[in-house]
């Protein structure tokens, strides 16, 4: 059945061109990943703050090798967007940028990312997260951006904040973690030449008494 709509977003963004260097600036990229970026991304999952916030484990590296290569080729499938921030000079790993559950007839995809140990303190999480929402209004011309963030993660909480994403309300039970089913703040941008930033927007200050009482639903073993 034919839409009566076209797509928001065209497949060929992703299925007839190769996957563009981003510039973030103070030295960083976002570049395509490598499988030689491996050995860094396994190294980065044995930390417990990312272990924290991630269902899956890297048990060696060549197991880290192979996401590597399947984030690499989402990329030309027009199923995800994958991105390494990394350190422009020496091309060494200091983290993730995606756009996954991309949707490209409705225009809308979620944002994720992570930073190794080594670089955190310096901003690097809101600076990528912005190149990468740049690139996602700008160039591919998504409408709508969401980030999705356990109500226990003030961290990530305090980077959706500072990279103009609003809170849009706490999706209930809605994130297995290790430990059980997390409820879930639930953010957003929207394309600004589509939607107006409405009049009040939720701080962080405002969220962070109420989503240290959330509870986490733990797991039934």
């Amino acid at each position: 059945m034919p839409r009566a709509v076209p797509a928001i977003v065209a497949a060929e963004t992703f299925t007839r061109a190769a996957q563009p260097v981003l510039p973030v600036g103070d030295g960083l990229v976002l570049r395509p990943w490598l499988r030689r970026d491996g050995p860094e991304v396994y190294a980065a999952f044995q930390d417990p703050a990312i272990r924290r916030w991630h269902v899956r484990t890297a048990d060696t590296v060549e197991e880290a090798g192979d996401w590597v290569d399947s984030w690499a080729r989402s990329w030309h499938s027009g199923t995800a967007a994958n991105w390494a921030v990394a350190d422009s000079r020496t091309g060494r790993l200091m983290g993730r940028a995606s756009l996954h559950h991309m949707e490209l007839w409705h225009g809308e995809a979620e944002i994720a990312y992570w930073v190794v140990p080594a670089a955190r303190g310096r901003g690097i999480a809101p600076r990528a997260v912005d190149a990468l929402v740049g690139w996602a209004f700008e160039v591919a011309g998504f409408h709508r951006l969401e980030l999705r963030h356990s109500v226990h993660n003030a961290q990530s909480c305090r980077v959706a904040h500072k990279s103009g994403f609003v809170l849009e309300g706490i999706n209930r039970s809605a994130g297995l973690h290790a430990d059980g089913w997390h409820d879930m703040h639930l953010h957003a941008r929207v394309q600004p030449t589509r939607s107006a930033e409405p009049a009040h927007r939720v701080t962080y200050a405002e969220t962070i008494p109420e989503a240290a009482t959330q509870p986490v639903h733990r797991l039934r073993r």
